[in-house]
């Protein structure tokens, strides 16, 4: 009796254990199973709650572990300038992370949170990240294709893909999977105060510059079905094209508003690059509060639905902006029943709620189970999240560790940084006469002056998006080099290097100066806050350029987030060129005025003689700039300066 009984036992355990591994082989969490065998096994077990939670995005504020678990919650946010902590580090925001995400794991399902940021010239929102220059300057660093055409096909296409790499890594070093970039506006006047988010006024320098997207995702593997979301790993993100779509086309650039525009022009213009971002499998699309003939983006079934999903088979998910529903109606929020309705039916996946999250769970189930909104829409949505998830392996990694925490501001990104810099500066102006160019500088003087509101200003430099949403004036948001600095750092050691942020006429007369490096422009500003009906140059930029350019030879540069109003000066200024925002690495502005590299961009926007010519794009029949698109003087490296 007894002797039998060993061999029962083990049999009965094998059996048991049999038994507990069938029950808890859960087909959606192995990942040898094919995509959509996962999806489907994981959607056929969640609750209506839980595909609602999913679709849900909050404001990193209102977040909490228990948030997570006890909604469903899909994914979180940090809003503009929203961080753990001032000058949080990699390892801060990382904990922050994954706290979120273990009140995510902890659910019934497991089903991982994605979290997102705007990473839009780098990882602009963290302390001493690599702040590169915004996609005004990066859409200039590119060459003509040939003398009759008017595509600019971009010098090294490699650069903007390094870019990406480079802000993928500084993302995933503070443990964030998800950025929403590129903006691929075609910002068809500068008066819209999201301008210098825009790479070109050409769609074409626009679907260009989408390479970027491989370098924020990974290169699609060459067996990729068409719109089929797209991430390579842990060193990578998910990406999002923006704003779709026309929302860099509005009337008189007023931001949000409506893009008058028929079909042909919406497709041909605003849309061609969302065909290229969705052949590089880009993971999600983000959609305008912009409106197309009337029509709010965030309403728009026709485009969102019909056309983004069913024609270019886009397969991953479409994501509302911030508050985005709210503002399907005038004022916003003023019927948020109809908003939810309205943005859900269109055909958007996760909505980026992002604070009252409850009301719209709560709103959206209501509509749902009194078929307002059909299951199908719903299911449609999740799969759509699902699919992101799994494909970037979020499942498989769910939480964030410190591997890549050197990567955030290394110095190999700072000199990329700079590189692009030197490739986005276009020289309007240089001398009276080609034969008698100011620039380059030489190195060697006795006296020089730097003067202007931006010479020794680095978030003016970096302009909006850059530590907090409108940006900051200053040099203590984050770690970098001022125009100012740069100068010091390139002159010769004999060289006595004067700054005066506005000279008067009598400290201009009493020096005697070799030649002045004059720095103005914009402030710093963000979205509807940067609309502007006159694009000056701020004060007391053009009292500084007068007085000094008045008394000494001199080079103004314009730090902007696009043209600006400069014919009232040009006559009395020796060289001028556009900086646009390069960021923090300002050290590239010296290279190229001082000769250790040549000027080589070419303008991607057209300039402007004055306001009242806008908008004005070229080949517009009207068209007659102040400097034409594609227009940009050049210089060559000089040695031994």
């Amino acid at each position: 009796m007894g002797k039998s009984s060993i061999p029962l036992l083990g049999f009965m355990l094998l059996c048991c254990s049999a038994f507990v591994t069938e029950a808890t082989y859960l087909k959606y969490k192995d990942p040898k199973q094919p995509l959509g065998a996962r999806i489907r096994d994981l959607m056929s077990r969640m609750t209506l709650a839980e595909k609602i939670g999913q679709m849900v995005q909050i404001e990193r504020s209102v977040a909490t572990a228990d948030v997570m678990k006890k909604y469903y919650i899909g994914s979180v946010l940090s809003g503009g300038g929203s961080v753990p902590a001032e000058k949080a580090s990699a390892e801060t925001w990382v904990k922050m992370v994954n706290y979120l995400q273990k009140g995510s794991l902890s659910t019934r399902l497991g089903i991982p949170m994605i979290y997102g940021i705007d990473a839009v010239h780098g990882h602009n929102n963290v302390y001493n990240a690599t702040i590169f220059p915004h996609n005004v300057g990066l859409g200039v660093t590119r060459q003509r294709n040939g003398p009759k055409s008017s595509y600019m096909s971009i010098r090294d296409p490699q650069l903007i893909k390094k870019i990406g790499d480079a802000t993928a890594l500084e993302v995933r070093a503070t443990g964030i999977p998800y950025a929403f970039a590129p903006c691929i506006a075609v910002c068809r006047d500068p008066r819209w105060g999201r301008c210098y988010e825009s790479y070109s006024e050409d769609h074409k320098i626009v679907q260009a510059m989408t390479e970027i997207i491989p370098g924020l995702q990974g290169d699609l593997p060459a067996n990729s079905k068409m719109g089929v979301p797209f991430v390579a790993g842990k060193k990578k993100v998910a990406a999002c094209a923006k704003h779709y779509v026309g929302d860099g086309g509005t009337t008189k650039g007023i931001n949000e508003n409506n893009t008058v525009i028929d079909y042909h022009g919406l497709l041909s213009i605003h849309m061609p690059a969302y065909y290229n971002s969705i052949s590089k499998g880009v993971a999600t699309v983000m959609i305008s509060y912009s409106s197309w003939n009337g029509k709010k983006m965030h309403a728009n079934h026709e485009l969102v639905t019909g056309f983004l999903k069913n024609k270019l088979k886009f397969r991953g998910f479409v994501i509302s902006d911030w508050q985005g529903i709210d503002r399907i109606t005038s004022p916003p929020h003023a019927n948020y029943s109809y908003s939810v309705q309205a943005g859900v039916s269109a055909g958007i996946d996760m909505i980026m709620v992002p604070y009252n999250f409850t009301d719209f769970i709560d709103d959206l189930t209501y509509q749902v189970k009194k078929n307002i909104i059909p299951m199908s829409r719903i299911d449609d949505a999740v799969q759509r999240i699902l699919r992101v998830k799994f494909v970037m392996g979020l499942f498989e990694d769910p939480l964030a560790d410190l591997s890549l925490a050197n990567q955030l501001g290394s110095q190999e990104h700072r000199e990329l940084a700079r590189e692009a810099v030197r490739k986005s500066l276009v020289l309007l102006k240089n001398g009276e006469s080609a034969d008698k160019p100011l620039l380059p500088l030489p190195k060697k003087a006795k006296m020089v002056l730097v003067a202007g509101s931006h010479a020794d200003n680095l978030g003016y430099q970096c302009g909006g998006w850059t530590i907090i949403w409108q940006g900051l004036g200053g040099n203590n948001l984050t770690t970098g080099t001022t125009v100012l600095n740069a100068v010091k750092n390139t002159v010769d050691l004999t060289t006595k290097v004067v700054y005066n942020e506005n000279p008067d006429a009598k400290f201009l007369k009493s020096n005697k100066f070799s030649y002045a490096i004059v720095v103005v422009g914009e402030p710093p500003y963000a979205e509807t806050f940067g609309d502007s009906l006159n694009l000056t140059i701020s004060e007391p930029g053009p009292s500084t350029i007068s007085n000094v350019c008045g008394a000494v030879k001199c080079v103004v540069v314009v730090i902007s987030g696009r043209p600006v109003v400069i014919q009232p000066y040009l006559a009395q200024i020796d060289a001028i060129m556009a900086a646009w925002l390069p960021g923090t690495e300002g050290q590239g502005v010296a290279d190229v005025l001082f000769g250790d590299y040549g000027f080589t961009g070419k303008l991607a926007r057209t300039w402007f003689k004055t306001v009242d010519q806008l908008p004005m794009n070229v080949g517009d029949a009207h068209y007659d700039p102040l400097f034409p698109f594609g227009f940009g003087l050049t210089t060559k490296p000089t040695k031994g300066n």
